[in-house]
């Protein structure tokens, strides 16, 4: 048994493909059919079941995928930890953003991240925020940005900055014609949402909660950008962090983004990663740059 096998076993239990496992892992499908039963026999059990287009894990194969997987991290970590004492500020680092936050903030730190630590190479991906812990706590990414409070068993955490959430409103509303908008204001409007899934739904929920504000029970928007359009349309109001109302965001074609008074509802962004991680120096690197870059915009 080796790693490489473990890592084509995790590919196809992943995939529940032969071709895109390979595909994944750099072989042909022959090689990584024919080493998955190598392992097989080294074993002794059956670790899938190959059907005609189709493959599943047995109930053994099952077991022992979350066992390979953490050999397959901590094998990563040795790596990872030999190559840091070199370079800590160097080589590859994924990193996963939720996708209320990631089209938002990197315009405003790519150049920044890329002057200041031009030896490390960001892989970026977006995940909502339950399959991003998911992806964290497996090895798949190094560090997550996401808004808090998450479950953090096994996970650091570091507060990166708050930001303020604004209001979306048609231009033919009445809250259009306001300075700013208290969130009494919100009362008995129509408010549309993220689907489940994205925290920004949880949070505008708790906002609405404190007035008699309505979900539209019509539609459930995919993106920040779906329910902008929907608002132009006079379909409802929503409500959208400050960050996705900068620059080309903002006002215009159908709608007003309008700011709360104080109390500002607003939420917390920082930065996840596992506690046994080995980039820890370029970890602090990263979350240093985008403190200091949101400190910078608000000024």
């Amino acid at each position: 048994m080796n790693l490489r096998d473990l890592r084509y076993f995790v590919a196809l239990a992943d995939t529940k493909h032969f071709g895109k496992a390979a595909e994944r892992c750099y072989v042909s499908q022959p090689t990584l059919s024919a080493q998955i039963k190598k392992l097989e026999n080294y074993l002794g059990v059956q670790l899938i079941e190959r059907q005609p287009r189709k493959v599943t894990l047995t109930e053994t194969g099952a077991k022992i995928v979350p066992l390979a997987r953490r050999m397959l991290q901590e094998s990563d970590e040795i790596i990872a930890l030999a190559r840091n004492e070199h370079d800590p500020l160097s080589g590859k680092l994924n990193v996963a953003l939720i996708p209320t936050i990631g089209p938002y903030l990197l315009p405003l730190v790519m150049r920044r991240l890329r002057k200041q630590l031009p030896r490390l190479k960001l892989m970026l991906y977006e995940y909502q925020t339950q399959p991003l812990l998911e992806k964290l706590r497996a090895g798949d990414i190094e560090l997550g940005i996401l808004a808090l409070p998450v479950a953090l068993d096994g996970l650091d955490v570091r507060q990166l900055y708050d930001e303020a959430f604004t209001v979306a409103v048609p231009n033919n509303s009445e809250l259009a014609k306001k300075a700013n908008v208290k969130v009494d204001d919100l009362n008995g409007e129509t408010v549309l949402l993220l689907e489940d899934g994205h925290c920004l739904r949880d949070q505008a929920l708790d906002v609405c909660s404190r007035v008699n504000a309505k979900e539209s029970e019509d539609y459930r928007a995919t993106s920040l950008e779906t329910l902008r359009q929907m608002v132009a349309a006079g379909l409802g109001i929503t409500l959208l962090p400050e960050l996705a109302t900068r620059g080309p965001f903002g006002s215009g074609q159908g709608l007003t983004v309008k700011t709360f008074t104080r109390p500002v509802p607003s939420r917390t962004i920082g930065a996840v990663w596992r506690k046994s991680s080995s980039r820890g120096e370029a970890i602090k690197a990263i979350c240093d740059v985008l403190e200091t870059a949101m400190k910078e915009s608000k000024k």
